[in-house]
């Protein structure tokens, strides 16, 4: 037996697919979103944290 017959045999399958897509786009714009208005001073300091050597920094 196929792998697509288990899937058929399955009530609402074709419900997954799209609820996966409008999960990963709600999440990718929400994530777009912040990245755009988010304090540029915060993100510079972020990208610096895995170069910096003083581990006595509190964030």
């Amino acid at each position: 037996m196929k792998f697509i017959n288990y899937l058929q045999s399955i009530d609402g399958v074709s419900l997954y697919p799209m609820v996966s897509l409008v999960l990963f786009t709600a999440f990718f714009l929400l994530a777009s979103l912040w990245a755009l208005k988010a304090d540029k001073r915060t993100i510079a300091h972020n990208s610096r944290i895995p170069l910096d050597n003083d581990n006595t920094q509190v964030l």
